[in-house]
């Protein structure tokens, strides 16, 4: 049976034992999921408090954190879970998570708080969003399960990229910056590559052209024996020279997120990565812009998506390409998966200069070959 509390259609997940009569003891096991705090920060009396609900109300057993980002409380009877819930939202000012056909806890990395590299305030844009859709988080009413979350930079400290229906990854649109002197100072072994985080095993002297210039996936970075150059309009914001080198490279100052959507887990249809919807959105406060899109793509998906079908499912079923219709984003290149092999972009005759028609001379006159 479904178990849960008044008013809630998610939060809970009904675990039962079909053997109560030898089991009496976990007879009921039900789990509670429970929301985390953005970017987890705890302070260590709350995490006492909810250990006593637990202990007193639970099985004891927690996990920190379920792979969507939740406290997950693991095993209670149901006579517990109103009262579970009682002492949550009343006594620790917190709210239960998402389980079931409904948007999931959001989740963020730790962004500004922590973080250089981060281009956004994912924790202020995983709390606003978290605010926004609470009815959508409590009461299931969509396909399946959907997932945010919001990585500050490409580094993906939350793994957005592949685990969530919609991710919010940090970028920026103007050129890394250099500091000669300080790449300088790497190459002359005065300050240890990737901040000193390998420093427990002698790797020998650095090596710019090997560990950095060669290990470039879109080769965009030279190296002259005296001065480091970056092709910026070829980076593809991989982070890897700037990890290896943190006090030389840094993320350019115009930043803002990419929205990617359709990442699951290979439950049906085999595993997915997310894949690039919006190239760059400013993300800021109160990140009305994300919302627009969340909301267009909400409508098609309850509209046109099967029942326990994800986001990515969808996707793969309607084309790409209804996608960016309904969301109202016109295609641009960054949007080819797969580039010469098999585009998934067809035009329509409006979109085509003189249709389907065209008269040939005119054409071969503006296109001499």
């Amino acid at each position: 049976g479904i178990v849960g509390v008044f008013g809630y259609g998610g939060g809970v997940i009904g675990r039962y034992c079909d053997q109560p009569e030898k089991f009496p003891g976990v007879a009921h096991f039900h789990t509670v999921r429970v929301a985390q705090p953005s970017g987890k920060y705890y302070s260590a009396d709350y995490l006492r408090q909810l250990c006593d609900i637990w202990d007193l109300r639970g099985s004891g057993l927690t996990n920190m954190h379920g792979s969507t980002g939740d406290i997950v409380l693991l095993g209670t009877q149901t006579p517990q879970l109103e009262e579970i819930f009682f002492e949550l939202t009343h006594n620790l000012n917190t709210d239960l998570g998402g389980s079931g056909s409904n948007l999931r806890t959001p989740e963020s990395c730790l962004g500004k708080s922590r973080c250089e590299f981060a281009c956004y305030d994912s924790q202020a844009a995983c709390y606003e969003l978290t605010m926004e859709y609470q009815d959508e988080l409590h009461r299931p009413a969509f396909p399946y399960k959907f997932k945010f979350k919001f990585d500050a930079c490409p580094n993906g400290c939350v793994a957005s990229i592949a685990r969530s229906d919609f991710s919010v990854i940090g970028t920026w649109k103007d050129d890394i910056k250099i500091d000669a002197e300080a790449v300088k100072a790497y190459v002359a072994g005065e300050f240890k590559p990737n901040a000193g985080a390998h420093s427990g095993r002698d790797w020998g002297k650095f090596d710019i052209e090997a560990e950095v210039v060669n290990r470039c996936p879109s080769k965009c970075m030279k190296w002259d024996g005296s001065k480091l150059s970056i092709d910026n309009k070829e980076c593809v914001r991989c982070m890897h020279c700037i990890n290896t080198m943190p006090r030389a490279l840094h993320i350019g100052d115009e930043r803002g997120a990419s929205i990617l959507c359709g990442a699951k887990a290979p439950i049906l249809d085999g595993a997915q990565m997310g894949s690039l919807l919006v190239p760059f959105v400013a993300a800021e406060e109160p990140f009305d812009e994300i919302k627009e899109v969340v909301e267009k793509i909400w409508d098609w998906w309850m509209e046109e998506g099967k029942n326990r079908e994800r986001l990515g499912e969808t996707m793969k079923r309607l084309s790409f390409q209804k996608l960016l219709e309904v969301t109202e984003i016109a295609p641009v290149p960054q949007h080819v998966k797969e580039p010469r092999t098999n585009p998934y972009i067809f035009f329509k005759e409006e979109e085509v200069p003189g249709g389907w028609d065209r008269d040939i001379t005119e054409y071969r006159k503006r296109h001499l070959r």
